[in-house]
């Protein structure tokens, strides 16, 4: 009889293992990135989407080869000029200091001494001024040698924020290898590409807002920058707007959303996908994709952080988007980025 009830017990062991075995497991959700449809902005405005770069970038690097000793900054540090960045070795540096300052000795020594034959008329003028040479090119070799010396010592030539380090303590400094990387962001512009049959529209004084989702804030846009020459592939022409950044919150690689038109006073959207006057949406291009049928389709997310392929309708470009006539309306979730990996019903976290 017991041996009957432990048949029993392994037998129903085996069938819930053989269960969960066959049950599909629930995949890890799958990052993907997204933007949220809004109602918007005035009509006659064209919105493109860009990337914030600092106003000015230098690279610093010294003069000479030598060891890195020790490294004093980090990325993404604020400094100021004349702040020390790094030093390498300064050993050799301080022996020809040191080289230099007794040949000058030398050398000195030597014209005081011969100074009173020549006053005694007793020393060809030629070996005289041979004397006072000997005298001047030893200073300047002094001279060179403290400066090489004060060369292992980097310092900042501007202010700003260290936006690259490119060196570590231990390694070996190259001449013109640049160490740190030093941006400007007291002012910074941003970088958007602009159809060709739209470059007409724009000029230096255009109006503009920018807005940046990364720090949920929206800038009035300065002095228009019109590249001239094509992306060849994409017939756009690289446009830049600067922005005041006194309060250095907007940082380089910041994606933002530029809205230009006639109007510098519409309020800006914090997103890029966005519902005009006429109720059509404006999505990036890159997010509506075709089935092998022909027809269009944009990965919209529901509530429960699920994928599914809504079919959409598209009219007009503008700027780096296209209109969605129907299928997305103010308020839906779309994916903009990772939706090479996703599948319909796919769990997704962004």
């Amino acid at each position: 009889m017991k041996s009957k009830h432990l048949i029993l017990i392994a037998a129903a062991l085996v069938m819930c293992a053989c269960k969960q075995k066959n049950e599909p497991r629930e995949k890890a959700p799958i990052r993907v990135k997204t933007e949220v449809v809004a109602a918007g902005i005035a009509e006659g405005l064209r919105t493109y989407v860009g990337v914030v770069e600092e106003a000015e970038a230098t690279a610093v690097s010294f003069t000479s080869m030598g060891t890195v000793k020790r490294v004093y900054v980090s990325e993404g540090q604020r400094i100021g000029r004349g702040q020390l960045i790094a030093e390498i070795d300064d050993t050799q540096a301080r022996n020809v200091v040191a080289s230099s300052q007794a040949a000058v000795t030398q050398a000195e020594d030597a014209l005081q001494r011969y100074s009173l034959l020549h006053e005694r008329g007793s020393m060809p003028e030629s070996q005289w001024v041979e004397v006072q040479s000997k005298v001047t090119q030893a200073r300047s070799q002094l001279a060179l040698a403290k400066k090489n010396l004060a060369d292992c010592r980097l310092t900042a030539p501007v202010s700003g924020i260290i936006g690259r380090k490119n060196v570590n303590a231990g390694e070996t400094a190259m001449p013109s290898q640049a160490v740190v990387t030093i941006l400007d962001v007291g002012s910074v512009k941003v970088k958007f590409s602009v159809p060709e049959a739209e470059m007409q529209a724009i000029n230096a004084h255009t109006p503009s807002i920018v807005t940046v989702d990364a720090i949920g804030r929206s800038f009035a846009g300065g002095r228009m920058e019109k590249g001239v020459q094509a992306d060849a592939l994409t017939h756009t022409y690289d446009v830049r707007v600067r922005i005041n950044n006194s309060g250095r919150a907007l940082l380089p690689g910041m994606v933002a959303s530029v809205a230009i038109g006639q109007d510098s006073s519409a309020p800006a959207t914090s997103v890029a996908g966005q519902a005009s006057a006429q109720g059509a949406v404006t999505v990036p291009l890159r997010a509506v994709q075709r089935r092998p049928d022909g027809s269009l389709f944009v990965w919209s997310v529901d509530k429960d952080s699920r994928a599914h392929r809504i079919a959409v309708e598209i009219g007009s470009s503008i700027g780096n988007g296209v209109e969605i006539l129907s299928g997305l309306s103010a308020g839906d979730r779309f994916v903009v980025e990772g939706y090479q990996k996703i599948s319909e019903g796919s769990k997704v976290v962004y």
